[in-house]
């Protein structure tokens, strides 16, 4: 065999963290001969086999050839995949996964991969898990961004080798005035206020003076940035481009990670992601979840417009399976109200409670989510937000067979799907924070969604801010990350409403439902796609 296909059999099981011994490489080599597995199909092949030697309980960093043998026996008796013996049953592969419910797990850099956690994680945290959480950012940026093609060197020669970029670190550019250099680091303001980026090793100070614009995105205090520029003899970095970091599609993440279960509700193989997701297609092809933002409970017309609704729902039997009511539940905060207030918000929950069970049809079979906004009642204010109180939704759960409290942000496994659900004003808070020149003076609304979508997907983070601008419980910043790429993300937001869908994960924002009229948006698990739905009240039409 050649040196070549030894080169990607050993190269794919690297990424897992194995080593190959001599007898066992012998064995690979002699399961693509026997198949007569092409030298364009072997990187694919062996990854199938390191990906279900890896879900193996026995399974050891050396691989074991004995495990091996026993996997590649197995894939050869697998035929017909139970999968598609069974019907579909929507519910059985519906899983809501709440924020505090998410297993931990770190990016190892001793063993190059994710590694669980010993320990449970803790609401207090410490210094220490404040500076872990940065870094584990970091890192899980960095391993995308040194995978990238235009970082990462072939396996195979390529002319194109002497074109790849090389990354360097803060430590590096001591005593090397004049040169040129690209880094990956953290914008931040040092303890003298001034605009530096800091990476695992130290820090730079920024002079944003000759650059003319930045790159597409929002670059923000806590958003990690590619920068090249020219370090100067005053120790600062003389910046000629500065980009978000390449975003890496879910495909891409699951081959390589798709034996950790991130969700805590058991991985599945790509194949079987595969295989599921074309029966969705066909078989629940008519399924949709709606998805309601700014449910002012205390507005006059917001229960009206539920009604008309699940109204609209029954009269065209158009059911959906999932119902997802994202805060805030109230128009004004009550943080600091007093008793009578606490009573109103809670009577409110009552009364939507109420309206909702008289719809038998509904409650029979579709399953209802509440996700905190920033002004509704939670046990702390910080990300992850906890669930509402549910002291005050009693009547909710009584009268309401599949309600379920979520937290902020939270997560739904549809099949092969994850959905992350985050209600926080995004638009308004990121505009804040723009550091260094700021944002292309000729963009409009459109280019600044997109912006917004890019830089919380490209940054692989819900809230790519630092701290002290948006306080986060360090041991639990596992919740907030965007790795792998979730198939579709909601982003409820006070900001106009949209739907982008940017490297293969479909964003939307579905908006207020209060305005001008009633508006929410649908998902559709079949087509990966959400429609807006604009409604008016009878009295209008």
């Amino acid at each position: 065999m050649s040196d070549a296909r030894q080169r990607t059999i050993i190269k794919v099981f690297r990424k897992y963290s194995n080593s190959l011994g001599p007898e066992t490489l012998d064995f690979l080599e002699q399961i693509l001969d026997a198949h007569e597995i092409q030298d364009s199909d072997v990187e694919s092949s062996i990854e199938t086999l390191a990906k279900e030697y890896n879900k193996q309980d026995d399974a050891t960093m050396k691989v074991s050839i004995e495990v091996l043998q026993k996997v590649y026996e197995n894939l050869q008796d697998q035929g017909q995949n139970q999968i598609e013996a069974e019907a579909l049953d929507p519910d059985s592969h519906l899983h809501f996964i709440n924020a505090f419910e998410m297993p931990c797990w770190h990016w190892s850099i001793e063993r190059g991969t994710f590694e669980k956690a010993n320990n449970p994680p803790t609401m207090s945290g410490s210094a220490d898990s404040r500076v872990f959480a940065v870094r584990d950012r970091l890192n899980v940026i960095k391993q995308c961004v040194l995978r990238n093609e235009h970082f990462a060197p072939s396996t195979l020669p390529s002319r194109d080798r002497d074109r790849l970029v090389t990354l360097r670190s803060t430590k590096q550019l001591l005593g090397r005035a004049g040169e040129r250099f690209l880094l990956l680091g953290m914008l931040a303001r040092s303890k003298e206020g001034k605009l530096v980026l800091e990476d695992a090793d130290g820090s730079v100070e920024l002079d944003f003076s000759q650059l003319d614009e930045p790159g597409e995105g929002l670059f923000t205090e806590g958003c990690f940035s590619l920068v090249e520029g020219e370090y100067t003899d005053e120790s600062k970095l003389e910046i000629i481009a500065i980009g978000q970091p390449p975003c890496e599609s879910r495909q891409t993440a699951r081959s390589i990670y798709g034996h950790i279960d991130f969700l805590g509700k058991a991985s599945t193989s790509l194949l079987d992601d595969q295989k599921l997701s074309v029966r969705v297609r066909n078989e629940l092809s008519e399924l949709h979840f709606f998805f309601l933002s700014d449910v002012w409970l205390d507005h006059p017309k917001t229960l009206p417009g539920i009604q008309r609704m699940l109204d609209n729902c029954v009269e065209n039997d158009f059911i959906p399976k999932v119902i997802v009511l994202c805060g805030n539940f109230t128009s004004q905060s009550i943080t600091h109200g007093n008793a009578r207030d606490i009573q109103r918000y809670q009577d409110n929950f009552d009364a939507l409670a109420n309206l909702i069970a008289t719809y038998t049809s509904i409650i029979r079979t579709t399953h209802f989510v509440l996700v905190p906004g920033p002004l509704d009642l939670t046990l702390n204010s910080t990300l992850p937000r906890q669930t509402i109180l549910p002291s005050l939704l009693s009547r909710l759960k009584s009268k309401i067979p599949k309600v379920h409290l979520g937290s902020n942000p939270c997560r739904m496994k549809f099949f092969d799907q994850e959905i992350v659900i985050y209600r926080d004003d995004c638009m308004a808070k990121m505009m804040r924070n723009v550091v260094g020149v700021g944002v292309k003076p000729d963009v409009n609304s459109d280019d600044l969604k997109r912006f917004l979508v890019q830089t919380i997907l490209d940054q692989a983070h819900l809230s790519p801010l630092t701290i002290n601008i948006q306080p986060t419980l360090s041991e639990y910043d596992h919740s907030l990350r965007l790795y792998p790429l979730p198939t579709a993300l909601i982003l409820a937001d006070k900001y106009d409403r949209y739907k982008i869908t940017y490297t293969g994960c479909h964003v939307f924002n579905p908006g207020s439902f209060i305005g001008n009229s009633f508006t929410f948006s649908t998902y559709k698990p079949a087509e990966i796609n959400s429609e807006e739905c604009i409604f008016y009240m009878e009295s209008q039409e």
